[in-house]
């Protein structure tokens, strides 16, 4: 059997390409997770170690401070060689860049000697009380050189000038790398700083448990005592955590396009093996047993997957030494990593890749075996759509999708995740077994238009994308799933997003809200904010302290800020419109805290006092963020006539850069000292920013799976090709030219990618939404959810599928419209 599995490799070798090609995405996929995963670890593992080179025992304050007491008993530990304290301060630095100061972390040097310290990638390290040294990225970020002097202040108003002496070299750290002073400058400028914990040397002879073990004898018991090892452990988890989750996701992905490619070699070895039906048989004419068959035809996608999956490590090797070398043109917050392969990141795929492709080849071995020889030597009928083992996939999928139904409705009313994805795994595996009526089904009626007004190239495409319903459904759940996965993800991102832009919107209905805190504002700051890119509305605001009560007085009253806001403007920079149209005169927004304080109820009245002014208006409670009394300008008025304006309500445009804004604003007006600047706009374009980030990675994940799918897409195209040359040949010889054989073949392929991406798009929705409901149900503001149809998203997903169904029918085409009908016709 042996000759006859090399002869079959290289008689059949064209067949195999397309599984060979599913292999290599799907494995090299795989391996490219791994292998990014991998080397962000070790690279992160190597950085923290070198920065804590030479500690054998850290003091760490988890759940107390360090107190002068336990840095005098750890300086006296015996089995020390070296003791440090390792101390931070958190003041604020006068960039010449910035019109305000900024925070600035500021470590404390000490001996390096034994346990290492900070290196400069220019000048020196600080030495006098009166200098400093700059992390060069934030240096270079805010144009401070070497030389230059920088101005730093502490939060009770100190400021001390001191000169850059240095820049430390942070190209390998992680984050952003804090300034260092000399032990001297610290007790001036923060003679409180923090101690962030003790870091000790072992003397030689001494492990580092035993240094550990007898520094926790003497140190306050609530701290912390960790070995250096376990100290780097501990440090590394803090910022591997989010590689962690990302490795996780691409291994979830990289499962995803495993699963498709197994779908893709399946239907490859199905139709492979149904057109050797001849072969196999005279195979067991001349005495071979039905295990010799079953054994040949895994050992022949055993070859395949190994050599398949050593092409697609290798594809992973070289993808992963791509991203890497162009994640250093960026800055991630992660330290520039090389490469790094390991045992695991190149034969788990290798493995995963051989195990997926043996167990795709499975069933069509088997079904190799059960022919009969003489049956086999007798012309294949069509198979069978009502046999018996069809009805019960059949029925199987049916009960599936009620099952999963159900469970799909109870995960989205019970807000249960768990439950919910259940249901859509369980209802997609039925809707995965009924394919073989779903899918014709859906071909005969979309293939009803081009078979009415495509001519007789359209109505024999239709026809043969239904003549085998198995093999057309198989073929396109592969592609079925990627789609369905993508909509799935547009649809459930689109409305988790829409849902916290809706709770955003309660919580903080204002973006951004500038204070003067008591400054008097300049004529021209309105305008000065206008000007900033991304602010689309400016409103100004006025406040006045004020007496506020109820009306009878039963609970006192309270010195209050009480705002006003031009009634007519207000809605263009809340977002809650039903609030902003509670606004109006005789009406305050009063905030629940001090409705709670006041004793006040929705609807009550509410009295002010202003030197000789007094004004009561109905209370509205207001929600979300705002401050704690507003009214209408012109109610604030009444009560104090001169007020001047003390500060203004921004809206931002929601395309805009939130970061850029925010610190756009912050640098506006300089001649305000103290200027605040509050709002939701921060946590809105935090999480935007996320939910932008996961659209985009998984598209791009899953759009290996939908690759892969097409793949496969095309190679049942070239194998029905294959199967019906003397049918292509007679359509041929009876007059259908090369350009309309074609465009059957296109139509054939069109109409198999677009059910796909129409049933997967439909399923994606139904996912998508119950998705949310049990993910965001009960914990918005409201308890609502919203759900989003992204239209341009799923068009564009539809519309993609089309085109790559088209160019999966160009080889085959091509390749059928090369064959002459007489000498095809003359063929066995």
């Amino acid at each position: 059997m042996r000759h006859s599995l090399l002869a079959s490799l290289r008689a059949h070798l064209g067949r195999l390409v397309a599984a060979c090609l599913a292999i290599v995405l799907g494995v090299g996929f795989g391996s490219l997770a791994m292998i990014v995963h991998s080397s962000a670890s070790h690279g992160i593992d190597e950085t923290v170690g070198a920065q804590y080179k030479g500690i054998d025992a850290v003091v760490y304050p988890s759940r107390a401070t360090v107190s002068p007491a336990d840095i005098v008993k750890a300086k006296q530990v015996p089995q020390a060689a070296a003791v440090v304290t390792l101390t931070t301060a958190y003041l604020n630095a006068a960039y010449p860049d910035q019109v305000r100061p900024t925070g600035i972390e500021i470590d404390e040097l000490h001996d390096t000697t034994v346990i290492a310290g900070p290196g400069t990638s220019s000048g020196r390290l600080p030495t006098a009380t009166n200098e400093i040294a700059l992390a060069a990225r934030q240096a270079a970020k805010h144009k401070v050189g070497v030389g230059d002097q920088l101005r730093i202040g502490s939060y009770d108003g100190k400021s001390w000038t001191l000169r850059v002496v240095g820049l430390i070299d942070d190209g390998n750290s992680v984050g952003t790398a804090p300034a260092v002073v000399t032990p001297a400058a610290m007790k001036v400028i923060s003679p409180d700083a923090f101690v962030r914990g003790i870091a000790l040397a072992a003397k030689p002879g001494v492990s580092q448990v035993q240094l550990a073990d007898a520094t926790r004898a003497v140190v306050a018991g609530e701290l912390t005592t960790y070995t250096g090892t376990e100290f780097i452990q501990h440090e590394v988890e803090g910022y591997t955590h989010g590689i962690d989750v990302l490795g996780g996701v691409f291994g979830m992905f990289a499962l995803i396009a495993l699963f498709v490619a197994c779908l893709v070699i399946g239907n490859t070895f199905t139709i492979v093996i149904a057109q050797r039906t001849r072969e196999m048989a005279l195979l067991r004419c001349v005495g071979a047993s039905r295990r010799q068959v079953f054994t040949s035809v895994l050992a022949e996608a055993s070859v395949v997957g190994v050599v398949a999956s050593a092409i697609g490590v290798v594809f992973g090797v070289a993808l992963s030494a791509l991203a890497l070398t162009l994640s250093r043109e960026f800055d991630w917050g992660i330290p520039k990593v090389p490469l790094h392969l390991d045992v695991a990141s190149v034969f788990v795929p290798l493995l995963l890749g051989t195990l997926a492709t043996l167990i795709a080849a499975v069933v069509p071995a088997r079904r190799a075996t059960k022919v009969a020889p003489l049956a086999a030597l007798r012309p294949e009928a069509a198979p069978a759509a009502g046999s018996r083992a069809g009805v019960l996939r059949l029925l199987a999928g049916f009960l599936l999708l009620a099952g999963g139904g159900v469970l799909l409705a109870a995960g989205a009313a019970m807000h249960q995740v768990l439950i919910g994805a259940a249901g859509g795994a369980i209802s997609f595996l039925g809707v995965l077994a009924v394919g073989s009526l779903l899918v014709p089904a859906l071909i005969r009626l979309l293939g009803a238009l081009p078979a009415r007004g495509g001519g007789v190239p359209a109505r024999i495409a239709v026809a043969n994308a239904v003549r085998n319903p198995k093999r057309t459904a198989a073929t396109t759940s592969a592609l079925l799933i990627g789609v369905t996965l993508i909509s799935l993800t547009c649809v459930g991102i689109s409305s988790v997003q829409k849902t916290f832009d809706v709770s955003m919107s309660q919580q903080y209905p204002v973006d951004l809200v500038v204070t003067g805190y008591k400054e008097k504002m300049p004529a021209n700051a309105e305008q000065q904010l206008r000007d900033i890119k991304g602010i689309t509305q400016v409103v100004p605001v006025s406040s006045v302290d004020v007496k506020a009560g109820s009306v009878d007085a039963k609970a006192g009253s309270e010195d209050l800020a009480v705002t006003g806001i031009d009634q007519d403007k207000a809605g263009s920079v809340i977002h809650n419109q039903q609030l902003a149209g509670q606004l109006e005169p005789g009406t305050a927004l009063v905030a629940y805290r001090v409705m709670q304080g006041l004793k006040l109820t929705e609807g009550s009245q509410i009295t002010m006092v202003s030197g000789q002014h007094k004004l009561s208006l109905t209370v509205r409670m207001s929600v979300g963020h705002l401050d704690p009394i507003t009214v209408t300008s012109t109610d604030l008025a009444k009560l104090a006539p001169n007020a001047a304006v003390s500060g203004y309500w921004l809206a931002t445009d929601p395309n805009a850069n939130g970061p850029n804004v925010i610190d756009a604003v912050q640098q506006s007006i300089p001649s305000v000292k103290d200027l605040g600047v509050d709002g939701g706009l921060a946590e809105r374009s935090t999480y935007t920013k996320i939910f932008d980030v996961l659209l985009i990675v998984g598209i791009g994940l899953l759009g290996v799976s939908v690759l892969i799918a097409l793949v496969g897409v095309g190679n049942t195209l070239s194998l029905s090709v294959l199967e019906r040359t003397r049918e292509n040949a007679l359509l041929r010889a009876m007059g259908l030219s090369r350009r309309q054989l074609r465009r059957m073949l296109a139509v054939e392929s069109l109409l198999m990618a677009l059910v796909a991406a129409g049933l997967g798009i439909v399923l994606g929705l139904v996912y998508g939404w119950t998705g949310t409901s049990a993910l965001m149900g009960g914990q918005t503001v409201t308890g609502g959810v919203e759900y989003a149809v992204p239209g341009t998203l799923l068009i564009a997903i539809a519309a993609v599928a089309a085109v790559a169904g088209l160019l999966a029918s160009v080889l085959p085409a091509r390749r059928a419209a090369k064959v002459s009908p007489a000498g095809a016709l003359a063929t066995e």
